[in-house]
Parts: structure tokens; sequence; C-alpha cells
């Protein structure tokens, strides 16, 4: 269950391949590809590790900032950690 308290960091078990729209996430281990569909997702994805929690991930990359662009996040966020491009860092 994704919470935006939590520090995250992208798999280790992902490849990135930048794309025009964002990029490919391919996990090797499942083989499954997953759309990152905006260039700033792609920074909030690569940069998780560095902050202390998802909040201020988002807080530090995302500009400008709403509740509902936050909403929006968490939602992109709580989707990848199911398809396991992120994982928390406890996991690690």
């Amino acid at each position: 269950m994704f919470s935006g308290a939590t520090a995250y960091s992208q798999s280790t078990k992902i490849g990135l391949r930048p794309e025009p729209f964002g990029a490919l996430a391919y996990h090797f281990d499942t083989r499954r590809l997953v759309f990152l569909k905006s260039p700033v997702l792609v920074d909030l994805v690569s940069n998780l590790g560095d902050y202390p929690s998802a909040d201020e991930a988002i807080s530090a990359v995302v500009a400008p900032q709403t509740e509902a662009s936050r909403t929006n996040y968490h939602k992109a966020l709580e989707s990848l950690l199911d398809a396991g491009v992120i994982e928390a860092q406890d996991e690690l």
C-alpha cells in the first residue's frame, strides 16, 4: 500500500528508456513494460531515492503544485508500486 510519508526508490529490477512522451520502464524479472507518460513523472521516479518520503520528492520535483496534482502523483506512484517500478526503501 502506497503512503506519501514512506521513502521509495526506483526498483533495481527496472530499466528506464527515455521516450518523447516520458519513458518505458522494463521489469527485468517479469518482462513487463510500463509507460511513464510524463517527463516529470520520469524525473520523480528517478529521484525518489534522494528524499526521505514520496511527499518530499513530489514537493521538490513537481512544480507548480496543487492538491489535485499531488493526488494525481500519489495515484501514479501507487500504480508504479503495484507494477514493481518503485519499491519502499525499507524493502531494499
